[in-house]
């Protein structure tokens, strides 16, 4: 049996401790802050157990009756990661690029850790067994897990352990034959509130010290003891689906959680004051590359219907038959098209690594990365700048239409060579929630920082390029001539 939307959104009614404006939650899936996100990922859920998708969309593992989705998936070859990809895609044209923590991300992440079981085999056999038992748990159940893997960042000069609280980021607080009891908070539960589980470890470098903090571990929403404290819901804000046609649906959500005492059993902790581990679990496995290449074939779909508003507004506006402006949207294909690019070539270059699995190139990867977060911005700049006022000048909500008088000065107002005042303004409200909103605004900043600071993706640019490759052939031109062989081709002096 296939997991389906109404199985997830059962699942998620667990008492969980979910907190909004000074209130507790009761019930995630019926909260207007929550409830049509919600159903925007079980949305995935049915559309991969629908009849004609079953095939793209899920397979069965070996050893099991049951078919759960290829996000779990352990491409052994060029030709099955292609297959994991365009079932990626097919999510990911469901909402359109907005909900950056899908399930396919960090269950993206957990699959690249399996992949390099060696890496705990080496350090512990028992965090190995752990994650590998974790790993089968979560896809034959066909879990969708959120992860928290940043520390919040108060004085961010200072380690973990030289923070002015001692628990501020989760640390081990105890720890027997049953497991360890961790105290404190982590940044950031993008799509937590709609997730089975959470992932909790930290991606940041560890110094000396910080070894209570070196922690990875999944536990279940709502453990006892877990406090989830959520950001503003551009959700609740939403006015309607027509004035906000994606905050209304595709509101991710983040949230910080709290950690109050939670017990963590055994069986569920890879990594327990291994700093090395810690960092190893990430880079040393093909964990980050997966859940990143799962990232930028998101972004890519994204990309690809920031393009097409883009042209709709040259369309609306009948601009599109000005050469300033066909030269704009020149651009704007050119750089959807070297992400759409640089997704196939990272697959091209990819290899069966150490593990047996085939894994994305890595420095074509982080390459995309550096580039990526300075082209989003410049891509909303872009369509602000096709769009000129006409974002702006809408009426305030739906219910202006309600009234015969304003609709008809709507009407007058609201002109287009192409489509009726209502279609013009539908668009136009669209194009806004991408571009301008609060949630468009959380958007740009999601997209500089997901993947860490630029010093950091340029950091994994840096250490991943072939620069032998590249200084061999400036070795080889270097070689190709010398000093005295160009002197000897000069006139002899009389």
């Amino acid at each position: 049996m296939i997991k389906t939307g109404n199985q997830h959104i059962a699942m998620l009614r667990d008492g969980r401790e979910v907190y909004l404006d000074g209130k507790r939650v009761t019930d995630v899936t019926s909260h207007p802050a929550f409830r049509n996100s919600i159903r925007s990922y079980a949305n995935l859920y049915d559309f991969q157990a629908q009849p004609g998708n079953i095939d793209k969309m899920t397979f069965q593992p070996a050893g099991t009756d049951r078919r759960v989705s290829r996000i779990w998936e352990l491409p052994a070859s060029y030709n099955e990661l292609v297959e994991r990809r365009q079932m990626l895609e097919a999510w990911t044209e469901l909402h359109y690029g907005f909900m950056g923590r899908s399930p396919d991300h960090v269950a993206s992440c957990i699959s690249g850790m399996y992949m390099g079981i060696d890496v705990f085999e080496q350090a512990d056999p028992a965090r190995a067994g752990a994650l590998r038992d974790y790993y089968r748990y979560a896809r034959d159940n066909d879990l969708f897990l959120t992860y928290v893997i940043v520390n919040p960042q108060a004085n961010q000069s200072k380690s973990a352990h030289e923070q002015e609280d001692k628990y501020l980021a989760v640390g081990i607080v105890d720890q027997d034959a049953e497991g360890i009891t961790v105290r404190g908070a982590k940044m950031l539960a993008t799509s937590g509130i709609m997730a089975n589980e959470v992932f909790c470890s930290c991606i940041q470098p560890l110094r000396e010290g910080d070894e209570m903090y070196a922690l990875s571990f999944a536990v279940p929403m709502n453990t006892k003891g877990l406090k989830v404290m959520s950001r503003k819901s551009y959700e609740a804000n939403a006015t309607s689906v027509f004035d906000n046609p994606l905050a209304s649906r595709f509101d991710e959500n983040d949230a910080v959680l709290y950690f109050d005492d939670v017990k963590v059993p055994w069986e569920r902790i890879f990594v327990a004051g291994d700093v090395g581990l810690c960092a190893r679990q990430f880079h040393a496995t093909p964990a980050h590359v997966y859940q990143n290449y799962q990232c930028q074939v998101r972004l890519m779909v994204k990309l690809r219907f920031l393009v097409g508003l883009a042209h709709r507004i040259t369309e609306i506006n009948g601009t599109n038959s000005f050469p300033q402006v066909r030269e704009m949207l020149g651009q704007l294909a050119a750089e959807a098209g070297m992400v759409e690019a640089w997704v196939y070539g990272m697959e091209a270059k990819g290899q069966v690594g150490k593990h047996g699995y085939f894994v994305p190139d890595r420095s074509m990867l982080y390459g995309s990365q550096v580039v990526t977060q300075q082209l989003y911005g410049k891509v909303l700049a872009t369509l602000r700048e096709l769009a000129g006022g006409g974002m702006i000048m809408l009426p305030s909500s739906i219910e202006d239409f309600a009234n015969p008088s304003l609709a008809g000065i709507i009407a007058k107002t609201q002109k287009s060579p192409v489509c009726s005042p209502e279609e013009r303004v539908k668009f136009f409200k669209l194009a806004w929630d991408a571009v301008g909103s609060e949630f468009a605004s959380r958007h740009n900043q999601y997209e500089m920082f997901y993947a860490g600071a630029t010093f950091v993706t340029k950091g994994h640019a840096y250490r991943t390029y072939d620069w032998q490759n590249a200084s061999g052939l400036v070795d080889n031109m270097l070689g190709s001539y010398s000093l005295e062989s160009e002197l000897a081709k000069l006139p002899q002096a009389a």
